[in-house]
């Protein structure tokens, strides 16, 4: 079955992660990603940390399945170049520095004018416009500004994600704008400019607590693991002390974990606790009670109670534990992904369409792919 990307050319002036990760979702889709490089170093994200057998964990995990060119931005030769592969391409990317683009005469509008077929994303810390606009962003920082620092963490100190969640949603966002551009040229016939700030990608995903503190009047509290406004939802000690993680969602599932996962039907009337808005109050007495009735079982026999009711629970893994996860084996999740140092195992990408497997094309070396696109564009290689 063929890719539904397959035809479609990607050139992407991309580093670090945003922009990689939005490109590499196409690439897994059957697009060809042309992946433009400073010669020598590449993109910076190549030198994050050693972990992949010598190659950077970032690098590895947003760039597999791309072509990597090697090309100086400063010399006068590299007009030509882009000018010839943008001609030929469907979808330009970039998320460089604020301005830059511009200053290498890649700026929207000029590329609107002189390639009315291409599909153009930019991305950004905060977007093109505003007093930010100009304001260098990375990831974390983003986290501080959209507010999320401050309702992350324990109640005595802040913590950003632990992945870097603005990058994603601008990747994300980036990703499903190209998909609807690319859907919108085959009505049209017309390609299309469009930008997605880190900033608004990230605040999109902060609408329950822009919500909850604009109309509730205080912000959520930070609560470590448990949710900040239900209850009871987070961890709670087993008597072999380790813990389950439990989500009551409803009345209903009060009820059942009342009655028939603690044994307290008292608790389901309970003044203290009758209510979601209750329970979120008296969390710190309800966690006792919760861990007094889990004092004498395992955690595995907690998750079988919890299971056979209904009741969401989970145990918290360890990122080694998660990549050995048995559902990975069972549904056959893991692939080998070619790279300059040899074989990798890869997760499938999340969309599952049956009989159809995703692309998942080698890590690239730096600059790779060079000679073979110069040749194609009928320019020598030096």
């Amino acid at each position: 079955m063929q890719l539904p990307l397959a035809g479609v050319t990607v050139v992407s002036l991309e580093q670090a992660v945003a922009a990689p990760f939005a490109t590499r979702q196409l690439a897994d889709l059957g697009a060809r990603v042309i992946k433009i490089e400073r010669p020598g170093a590449g993109d910076f994200a190549r030198a994050y940390d050693e972990t992949v057998q010598g190659m950077s964990s970032h690098f590895v995990w947003v760039n597999r399945g791309k072509e990597s060119l090697a090309l100086d931005l400063k010399d006068e030769r590299s007009a030509e170049i882009l000018d010839r592969l943008l001609a030929r391409a469907d979808v330009f990317v970039q998320n460089l520095a604020p301005g830059a683009a511009d200053r290498l005469g890649l700026g929207a509008a000029d590329l609107r004018a002189r390639f009315p077929r291409l599909i153009i994303c930019g991305i950004s810390g905060y977007g093109t416009s505003g007093p930010y606009r100009d304001k260098k962003a990375y990831d974390l920082l983003v986290q501080c500004e959209a507010g999320l620092l401050s309702i992350t963490g324990t109640p005595e100190a802040p913590a950003k994600a632990g992945i870097p969640i603005a990058d994603i949603a601008a990747a994300m966002y980036a990703f499903s704008g190209l998909l609807t551009a690319l859907y919108e040229r085959r009505l049209t016939g017309e390609g299309c400019s469009f930008e997605v700030s880190m900033l608004d990608a990230l605040g999109e995903w902060m609408g329950f607590p822009y919500y909850f503190a604009g109309y509730g009047g205080t912000p959520p509290p930070r609560t470590g693991a448990r949710h900040a406004a239900i209850a009871p939802y987070g961890p709670y000690r087993a008597g072999d002390g380790s813990q389950v993680f439990v989500g009551v969602q409803n009345d209903r599932e009060w009820v059942a974990l009342c009655e028939r996962v603690l044994g307290r039907p008292d608790l389901v009337d309970d003044p203290r606790f009758r209510n979601n808005s209750l329970r979120v109050a008296g969390n710190e007495r309800l966690t006792e009670l919760i861990e007094a009735a889990f004092a004498d079982r395992t955690a595995a026999e907690i998750e079988a109670s919890l299971d056979a009711v209904g009741i969401a629970n989970a145990r918290m893994r360890t990122v080694a534990e998660f990549a050995d996860h048995p559902q990975h084996a069972a549904r056959d999740r893991l692939r080998e992904i070619g790279s300059p140092v040899g074989p990798l195992r890869a997760l499938l990408p999340p969309v599952t369409v049956t009989g159809r497997e995703p692309a998942m094309g080698p890590i690239p070396a730096v600059g790779e792919h060079t000679a073979a696109i110069l040749a194609e564009l009928g320019l020598p290689a030096t």
